[in-house]
């Protein structure tokens, strides 16, 4: 496509967004107060304390997260929402919590290291005191030279990158190049390195899995890793060492660091100094329940035709383990509880039904929001759909960190843009006006888009998110921005009431073919 028909589409498309816009209801009145209430009595920052540092992390099958599930459901049902429950939405696996760890280099020095047990891993069954070795594997030829050379060894890998100083910020806001590049139509582009990317991905995971397998064979009693992303200034990224199937077989126990102390290991055994470390840590494995479950409330609707009628907000509830998962996603689920609280609170009345779902193990794949999908909506992978498929309106997530709302993708819903550009005009003061028909993914909307159904992420401002705290052991509370949550929280609100008082529900994309595979 040539650059002046781009500039044409674009001129058009926001010419068509700006007429229809004109004529999407607007209710200012609770705008307002949606403003006066999320602004200036807030809960978001109470509820967002009470689901990090009381309720702890919330590890998909954890006591914590069975904590938090709880929590939410009686917070919920205290300000006054109908029907909360922690419903199950299938079956997940096995559970998982450490303990204790501990690990720190004692030869050629002693040095404390700050590491975290990989989820789904042993524990070392008391302290561990071993030399470590460095295994390089580039090839499935190399595996044969450390035959014999592991037995009660420390492993590590070489470093995939260094701890680099770097001379930007850690954290950001979009500029207004930034959005503006996101609002305009995205090129067409060839898919070919995207599949080679993808075949490069997959033979390099068969490659670890290879090597994992040879290293318990051998005799290694732990593994140390840091991942390929890296984490520098204290910050590691934390992740799963073992699958959580309940027919898994167990690997050994591993750790995960930052690049600073797994770089200094790795240089010193790289020049043939000899290292020893001593570490122990303790975990445990729930088995009494494998369900995953949802927690789920709502305000139900009024009018006689369309109270049956369904708006959905939802986060997902669970998080990794290194710290208390505060902007993954503690800070959804606060935004999301509170623009509910903000409606109940004001005592509206909506036409359809407004309901809330707090989305368990989405970090292992969107499972609790499928599972809710497919047990209530319709299954992508036939596309038989149930009767309630019809009744549905939308879906609006929130996932991508503690940032204020931008805007919001319109996932290819040409349709749903003029709305979206109508109820985000009282917002241009609160820097939240772009709308983009480009997709976004990785976050539980896809599971309502898979059906055809509206399912919409905002843009959020990525603050620190990418380089400090997702899936790291810095996502704690104090990364939280509180004005942003409650920007985000009004905006929210607003999206859903009017929503829910449309006199049609969401326009809808052409319905999608079925996907056999995963979606």
């Amino acid at each position: 496509m040539t650059r002046k028909p781009v500039l044409l589409l674009a001129f058009l498309l926001q010419f068509a967004v700006a007429a229809q816009a004109q004529q999407e209801p607007l209710d200012q009145q609770m705008v307002e107060r949606i403003k006066q209430e999320g602004l200036q009595n807030s809960k978001v920052m109470e509820t967002a304390f009470y689901l990090t540092d009381v309720n702890g992390s919330r590890l998909s099958g954890s006591s914590g997260l069975k904590r938090a599930n709880e929590w939410t459901k009686n917070k919920l049902e205290a300000w006054g929402l109908k029907n909360a429950r922690v419903e199950e939405w299938g079956e997940f696996g096995k559970g998982w919590e450490y303990e204790k760890s501990y690990i720190a280099m004692t030869a050629p020095y002693y040095q404390q290291i700050i590491a975290t047990p990989k989820a789904w891993t042993p524990g070392t069954n008391g302290l561990v005191k071993a030399q470590a070795v460095l295994v390089n594997v580039e090839k499935e030829e190399d595996l044969a030279k450390y035959k014999g050379q592991l037995q009660g060894k420390i492993v590590l890998t070489p470093l995939s990158r260094e701890a680099k100083t770097t001379f930007e910020a850690d954290a950001r806001r979009h500029s207004e190049e930034d959005l503006t590049k996101m609002a305009a139509p995205a090129e067409q582009n060839a898919n070919g390195g995207q599949n080679r990317r993808s075949e490069e991905w997959r033979a390099m995971m068969a490659l670890r899995a290879k090597v994992a397998e040879m290293v318990k064979a051998e005799g290694a009693v732990a593994i140390l890793n840091s991942s390929g992303r890296g984490g520098m200034h204290g910050t590691h990224f934390t992740s799963n060492g073992a699958p959580y199937a309940k027919d898994a077989k167990p690997g050994l126990p591993e750790l995960e660091m930052g690049l600073e102390d797994y770089g200094r290991i790795v240089r010193l055994l790289q020049a043939g100094q000899k290292v020893e470390l001593e570490m122990e840590t303790k975990t445990r494995f729930l088995e009494d329940d494998l369900k995953g479950y949802n927690v789920i409330a709502e305000i139900p609707g009024t009018d006689r035709k369309l109270k049956n009628e369904i708006v959905m907000v939802g986060a997902h509830i669970d998080s990794w383990h290194g710290s208390t998962g505060a902007t993954d996603n503690a800070a959804g689920v606060a935004v999301m509880m509170e623009a509910m609280r903000i409606l109940q609170e004001l005592g509206v009345k909506p036409k359809r039904t407004i309901r809330i779902g707090l989305w368990g193990s989405e970090e292992q794949g969107l499972h609790g929001s499928r599972g809710y999908v497919k047990k209530n909506l319709g299954d992508p992978a036939t596309m038989k759909l149930t009767k309630d498929h019809e009744k549905f309106s939308a879906y609006y997530n929130l996932d991508n960190g503690t940032g204020r709302i931008r805007g919001i993708y319109a996932q290819g819903n040409e349709a749903a843009a003029p709305i979206f550009e109508a109820w985000l005009a009282p917002f241009h003061d609160m820097d939240a006006k772009t709308v983009t028909l480009r997709n976004t993914g990785g976050t539980d909307h896809l599971s309502f888009d898979a059906l055809g159904l509206p399912g919409f992420q905002f843009i959020q401002d990525p603050i620190d998110y990418g380089t400090r705290t997702h899936h790291t052991n810095q996502d704690s509370y104090d990364r939280l921005q509180a004005d942003d949550l409650k920007q985000a929280s009004v905006i929210v609100a607003t999206f859903v009431y009017h929503t829910a008082m449309r006199d049609k529900k969401m326009p809808r994309k052409e319905l999608p073919k079925a996907k056999p595979a995963a979606l």
